[in-house]
């Protein structure tokens, strides 16, 4: 399934049913009087978050959803039907935003949200409402509400609790199939992970969710690469995991280019926790390796880890520190045979 993380649909709820100008007719009744029933209401547009979804490809193939029309009244008091209610299914950490992508209308972050966002008209009211003592029969009935109409923008981001970032041939995607079952592309060249990838990992008795997007480059920010634009997905995470080639020439400066780059992204990202992690240390002699794990603690002011993702050098201790930063309640602790419910003979 292709991954798509940006959408834009044309939403229209219904129109309200026209209420109807009746009177009642019938052998041996002199005094019929008004029997004009109400129109339907217009069916409404929702937005629910629902499970089993991890993209919004559906809205590539279908942008337009209209709710049905009420039916208008008819005599004899009858009220004509409600037109249907449409839903568009959503993955969780969905953001509906108004045409103009920046208004805010619903964040859906929780399975099972619903969300109104075109409320259908109301069905016109028929002659019998308009009967009084003085007025006994009224000859007109009122139209049906028109229904809203708009456009909205779907923008997903991934919900996890940890996110990878660095720059392209890092090490993220290594590092995520190594700790987890998510198998990404990897290959020797950049930008080998072309859309985000998610990953459970598991250290101590707990689980948690990392998310690995496309590595960043200078001058992302301005559209350079296609990092930037993924950068979303690892807004909602408790701490980022910024991993370093070790086999740089510049560790300093990979750093740097990084920490700019989420700095000119905004959104509070370049104050969140983070893990900062030299990488590939495998291809390096030990003194190698202090001497860029000092440079770098000195550019930075605390503690770099060392990790390699091919010999699993490091991994559980850049697992555990990553579990440290994240909270206690987002942490999903794994279930023993007895407790998953495990068949046995």
């Amino acid at each position: 399934m292709k991954f798509l993380d940006l959408a834009r649909v044309h939403i229209r709820s219904g129109s309200g049913g026209n209420g109807c100008a009746s009177f009642r007719r019938e052998k041996f009744i002199e005094y019929g009087g008004p029997d004009g029933g109400d129109g339907g209401d217009g069916g409404d547009v929702w937005v629910e978050a629902v499970d089993g979804l991890n993209t919004l490809i559906d809205f590539r193939y279908q942008q337009h959803f209209f709710a049905g029309n009420g039916r208008p009244g008819m005599g004899r008091q009858k009220t004509g039907p409600s037109g249907e209610d449409i839903v568009l299914r959503v993955p969780v950490g969905t953001e509906i935003l108004d045409e103009d992508e920046e208004t805010l209308i619903a964040d859906m972050t929780e399975l099972g949200q619903r969300v109104l966002l075109a409320r259908g008209g109301n069905g016109g009211w028929g002659n019998l409402h308009f009967k009084t003592a003085t007025n006994q029969a009224p000859r007109h009935a009122n139209p049906g509400q028109e229904g809203v109409e708009r456009t909205i923008w779907l923008r997903l981001k991934l919900i996890a609790d940890a996110g990878l970032l660095g720059m392209p041939n890092a090490g993220k995607s290594t590092f995520l199939a190594a700790t987890s079952n998510a198998r990404p592309k990897i290959a020797d060249y950049p930008f080998t992970t072309l859309h985000p990838n998610l990953g459970v990992v598991g250290i101590d008795g707990v689980e948690f969710v990392i998310a690995d997007i496309p590595g960043l480059i200078e001058g992302a920010h301005e559209g350079r690469g296609i990092g930037d634009r993924f950068l979303g997905h690892v807004e909602r995470c408790a701490v980022l995991l910024h991993l370093i080639d070790a086999t740089s020439d510049d560790v300093v400066a990979d750093y740097r280019t990084i920490i700019h780059e989420l700095e000119a992204y905004g959104g509070h990202l370049a104050e969140k926790p983070r893990v900062t992690v030299l990488n590939k240390v495998d291809a390096l002699d030990d003194e190698e390796r202090a001497e860029k794990r000092a440079a770098l603690e000195a550019e930075i002011g605390h503690p770099v880890l060392l990790m390699s993702g091919v010999s699993h050098e490091g991994i559980a201790e850049v697992l555990r520190a990553l579990k440290a930063q994240i909270d206690g309640d987002r942490l999903r602790h794994r279930q023993t045979g007895e407790e998953a419910g495990s068949w046995r003979p």
